[in-house]
């Protein structure tokens, strides 16, 4: 036996590998590969048919009675297989390829003088990625196992996110992987060199960067320290001189008195998205605990925290260009999650850690959500509301060609010289000015772009937001109480007990059940606080509620009734509805956060969000649509893992702005995309081993639903044997599972699997809690104000304030900055 039947047959590619024998055979030559079947041989000059029907050939066939292993000539085999089957020339092997789906290829067990058929899309791609992936360990000729051509595609996929995908996400901002890091696809201007921006306060990173540009000579590094006050005018100023700004590391110094810097490794999104986003960085970070990569999630959580302490805020990424702008805040639950994944043993230290990171949490929520322009006193509300200047630098040269171009001709100049001159305020235009602020709160949303947000988002109080600021509350009223006996010492200057938090919760609740919520529509809309209305927009964000925990058990019954008619299609969930979209045309294209497209973002908030609720059905449900989106691309494309999809039309492939990341490969995906690949490995934990069976088979969700009974309104048809782990289940270092139940502020948590709050209301503790807090704040206690039309709950910020200095005695260590930002934020 050699050495290869020693390596797992799904082990990953480097280990897999490297186990495998040299192939050459002294006195003989290489064995001959036949093109085709066994009923059709090859014929010299023989043209391949032109029109063939797509479909996906069967790839399977009678077991052997000993496990198949192929014989395979690298250049040989990828030479034939791409000039056979790759007939639109993409260095891909999928379903639209014309080609006869069908290999001969010598067996192991031969000695390569037999061979057997490879059939089908799905074994002949895989075959393609096998050998590309076997050439990046230096492998000219190997033997490679049937069973990794044919693996159940749920495993190979899933496997190849957990083993291969992530390291291939993975960046780090040290010596070696500086030039990675650097390049920046987005910047298109001609010799730019690569600029590393380091904090003004931040000493040890100046050092160290300095040091490193003066190793890497040949990079022509230029490390740049920012100012200690950086404002949107300087930010402006930079415009041109796109840069990386520097992450957290670990910071010693040696016994010679010797610096030792070790930056952080951390995921990025992937494609052009090269460097650490704002709130992909969270759901990258489930999906990495789910897979055991909690130590990957953790360096992200410390690197939000390094930037809110350097740069004031979670970036939107950690680039020049995104100095002003922040991304939805997911720092609080992200970091429990983390805390939760940590090896146990130091408690105390991770303790500490968990209390530096929601002290910056805090920070966060006071100096960015809460202050101007971000936060609405009149409601009680945030909006997204960045402070950059002009035109965002980062987008492609002609993107606001469209937009400037009105203003061009106006004033009898080309757009280029009008965009020159409006950057260089030499031209004043507020209505341009206004459109700029609304599309760079557009981007700060994340969901750049939509014709939900677009010109108006900058005075729009989102569902979205306000659901994430709720959890915000939620979360450190919770985690006061659980680790920190109630009460922390902020870092701005005072101590912020868990009382305080539960006000701030229900008065942002209570807010949102009178600004957001509509009871005749059975959903949340966002408010425009400047016109003082609703949007009619209906988004698939309403979900995010759910998630928050923010909605009465009726809310949530109407929400799902509703939503599940509105949003669920054939593959997942629809960000908005077409409805709410409009007419599309030449001019007024498709926008990317748009009906059809669904996003991995509001696949996962759902699930979370249905089963905090009791509605388990409907979140597996939801889980299936969405996995076998995923699944049937993977198998039909080449092992496809893209950025999103048309889940109306179940596709990956569409003309919209902006593309689609990760569909552009040869070969093999190396990397799929962050969000994407985390939705794949959380959403499997949704689901029960039938349904897991089911999708390994590719059968698609309504059929699926109609042989299993499934109900396909928002009522649970039964409830579930399996126990599913939405939370999701992380593993240990030590590798036993370890969960953390997602709490509920209103009516706690679901301690058993198909259970739901009780329709009649909440717990009596939680409802003595609201009434205590209602009185408090100015409401009644004895009415439910959540449940009505949008005109519910009337406190103003002022009773708000009364009830949280109620609830919170002024501390004598205040300093007068946080004071101030107190009375202001309140």
């Amino acid at each position: 036996m050699d050495s290869h039947h020693t390596v797992d047959v799904h082990a990953p590619p480097d280990e897999y590998y490297s186990g495998s024998p040299a192939l050459r055979t002294p006195g003989r030559t290489y064995p001959r590969y036949s093109q085709f079947g066994d009923n059709e041989e090859a014929v010299p000059g023989r043209s391949l048919p032109r029109q063939r029907s797509m479909r996906r050939r069967a790839s399977i066939d009678d077991k052997a009675s000993v496990p198949r292993r192929f014989l395979v000539d690298i250049d040989t085999v990828e030479r034939i297989i791409l000039e056979q089957e790759d007939t639109n020339g993409d260095h891909q092997i999928t379903i639209e390829d014309l080609g006869p789906k069908v290999l001969k290829v010598p067996t192991a067990s031969s000695g390569g003088f037999r061979t057997f058929e490879v059939r089908g899309t799905y074994m002949l791609s895989n075959l393609l990625q096998e050998m590309a992936l076997a050439r990046d360990c230096g492998m000219t000729q190997v033997v490679i196992d049937e069973a990794r051509l044919n693996e159940n595609p749920v495993n190979r996929l899933s496997r190849m996110i957990r083993t291969s995908f992530w390291n291939g996400l993975v960046r780090c901002m040290d010596d070696s992987g500086i030039q990675a890091i650097c390049a920046d696809p987005k910047n298109t201007r001609p010799g730019a060199r690569p600029i590393i921006y380091v904090p003004h306060d931040d000493a040890p990173a100046y050092e160290y960067y300095r040091g490193v540009a003066r190793d890497l000579r040949d990079l022509h590094i230029k490390v740049v320290r920012l100012p200690r006050n950086i404002t949107p005018e300087y930010v402006k100023s930079i415009n041109d001189e796109f840069g990386i700004l520097t992450l957290a590391a670990d910071v010693s110094y040696d016994a010679g008195g010797r610096l030792v810097y070790r930056p952080l490794p951390f995921v990025v999104p992937g494609g052009r998205f090269n460097e650490q986003y704002g709130w992909d960085s969270y759901f990258e970070a489930l999906g990495l605990l789910v897979d055991g990569r909690w130590q990957l999630a953790k360096n992200m959580v410390d690197n939000f925290v390094y930037e809110i302490r350097h740069y004031g805020k979670i970036l939107n990424a950690n680039r020049s260009y995104y100095l002003t702008r922040s991304q939805p805040p997911f720092l609080t639950d992200m970091a429990l999650k983390v805390h939760e994944a940590l090896p146990a043993g130091d408690e105390q230290r991770n303790r500490e850690w968990l209390r530096t990171a929601l002290d910056a949490a805090i920070t966060e929520y006071f100096n960015v959500w809460m202050s101007a322009p971000r936060y609405d006193a009149r409601t009680g509300l945030s909006c997204y509301h960045p402070t950059g200047i002009g035109m965002p630098p980062e987008t492609e040269s002609t993107h606001f060609d469209h937009t400037v171009q009105p203003y061009a001709e106006k004033l009898g100049v080309s757009i280029a010289e009008y965009k020159h001159m409006y950057m260089n305020d030499q031209i004043h235009e507020p209505e341009l000015d206004e459109y700029f602020v609304h599309d760079r709160a557009v981007r700060e949303s994340g969901h750049d772009t939509s014709y939900r947000l677009e010109r108006r988002c900058a005075n729009l109080a989102t569902v979205d937001l306000n659901c994430l600021l709720y959890k915000y509350e939620v979360d450190l009223a919770d985690a006061l109480d659980e680790f920190f006996g109630g009460r922390l010492q902020w870092s701005g200057g005072r101590e912020l007990t868990a009382a305080e938090w539960r006000v701030r919760a229900e008065a942002r609740r209570h807010s949102m059940d009178k600004y957001l919520w509509n009871e005749r529509k059975g959903l949340y809309f966002d408010y425009d606080v400047v016109l003082h209305e609703q949007s009619v927009y209906e988004s698939v964000t309403a979900f995010w509620a759910l998630w928050a925990g923010c909605a009465t058990p009726a809310q949530a019954r109407r929400l799902v009734d509703v939503g599940c008619r509105k949003f669920e299609v054939k593959g997942g969930l629809v960000s908005g509805t077409e409805e709410s979209r409009g007419q599309i045309s030449l001019l007024r294209p498709n926008r990317q956060w748009d009906f059809p497209f669904g996003w991995p973002p509001h696949q996962i908030m759902a699930w979370y969000g249905m089963y905090n609720y009791g509605f388990v059905d409907v979140a597996r449900r939801f889980a299936y649509r969405w996995l076998f989106t995923i699944t049937q691309a993977f198998v039909d494309f080449n092992g496809v893992v893209p950025e999103k999809f048309d889940v109306v039309n179940m596709t990956h492939r569409f003309q919209v702005e902006y593309g689609n990341v990760g569909v552009d490969f040869k070969k093999v995906p190396r990397e799929g995309f962050g969000w994407m690949n985390a939705s794949y490995q959380v959403g499997l934990t949704y689901l029960t081993s039938h349904m897991r069976r089911a999708l390994g088979t590719l059968t698609p969700p309504d059929k699926f639903f109609q042989k299993s009974n499934w109900k396909i309104d928002g009522t649970p048809s039964h409830t579930p044997t399996a126990t599913p782990n939405p939370v999701p289940v992380f593993i240990s270092q030590a590798g036993t599972p370890r969960y953390r139940t997602q709490s509920n502020a209103l009516f706690g948590s679901l301690d058993t699997i198909g259970s739901r709050p009780d329709p009649t209301g909440l717990s009596a503790d939680a409802r003595k809690r609201q009434q205590q807090l209602a009185l408090a704040a100015g409401g009644s206690p004895e009415d439910d104000p959540r449940v009505g039309d949008c005109h519910g709950f009337d406190a103003e910020p002022t009773a708000v304030a009364a009830a949280i200095s109620a609830a919170n005695p002024p501390q004598s260590t205040s300093s007068s900055s946080s004071s101030s930002s107190s009375s202001t934020h309140s």
